[in-house]
């Protein structure tokens, strides 16, 4: 079941994801980055800490208890009035399935506690879409609110980005982190997005393979301005990622999340 929920993202093999990284480093500028961490195109392991704890893995709700190796895409906490929410790509949300969100996840171990997701949002254009599957790639985003530990939501915890919509492709560099199904702990990139097309943005990124789906693009401001997926559900190859551009449809459905209670 994990699987079908990844998409179309290549998953290879542990060795594949060293290869890409020295090739990156090569070819890369090892300057830093005016808007970013620097060097540009270059996938590294993530650092521990705050920042990158507001990223986590996804689950399947029966491996709460056995997480190591059990995740299959990759959420983060965007900031809500009720501070309870994540943003993933629709794909990763749209089972049949009970789920738990891992922010900080590493090693088979939940720093910050394990989060029951309670309830999803996905867009009408991705549940009642054109295509043969009722899917539009257009509209691969999604939002899930989880419950609350001791009174405190899952933003009292680990802190939350701001999900911003309308941003101009490319505009700044932006990170991307996120959790393939091959490694234990989050990796990290950096460039600047590029146009697929009116409503795709990608970025080239190496390592991004199988699990990344629904990693957060966030810039220089700690705005989510992408989400992975969309285009061929995230990209068939690990090199390149894709995105939704973040428009009126992830709004309102932004909107939608944030007001559930």
């Amino acid at each position: 079941m994990a699987a079908s929920r990844v998409g179309s993202r290549f998953s290879g093999p542990v060795y594949a994801v060293v290869v890409l990284l020295v090739s990156a480093v090569t070819s890369s500028s090892l300057a830093a980055a005016d808007d970013g961490p620097g060097p540009f195109g270059v996938t590294v392991v993530a650092a521990a800490g705050m920042q990158n704890a507001r990223v986590g893995a996804l689950f399947d709700a029966d491996r709460g208890s056995a997480l190591a190796g059990g995740h299959f895409c990759t959420a983060s906490v965007v900031h809500s009035p009720h501070r309870d929410l994540v943003v993933s790509a629709a794909h990763c949300l749209d089972g049949d399935g009970d789920y738990v969100f891992v922010p900080g996840y590493r090693n088979g171990r939940a720093p910050y506690g394990t989060w029951e997701i309670r309830r999803t949002f996905l867009a009408d254009g991705w549940s009642k879409g054109q295509d043969s599957t009722g899917q539009d790639e257009d509209s691969d985003v999604g939002f899930a609110v989880v419950g609350d530990q001791g009174g405190k939501g899952v933003e009292d915890v680990v802190g939350a980005n701001r999900f911003v919509t309308g941003m101009a492709t490319g505009a700044t560099a932006v990170t991307v982190t996120g959790y393939p199904d091959s490694r234990e702990a989050p990796v990290s990139c950096t460039n600047k997005p590029t146009p697929h097309s009116r409503t795709q943005q990608r970025i080239a990124c190496p390592g991004l393979s199988g699990g990344t789906s629904g990693s957060p693009w966030v810039n220089g401001d700690r705005e989510v301005v992408g989400i992975l997926g969309g285009y061929e559900q995230g990209g068939n190859t690990d090199d390149v990622s894709y995105s939704v551009v973040l428009g009126s449809e992830a709004a309102g459905l932004y909107r939608q999340a944030a007001a559930d209670r």
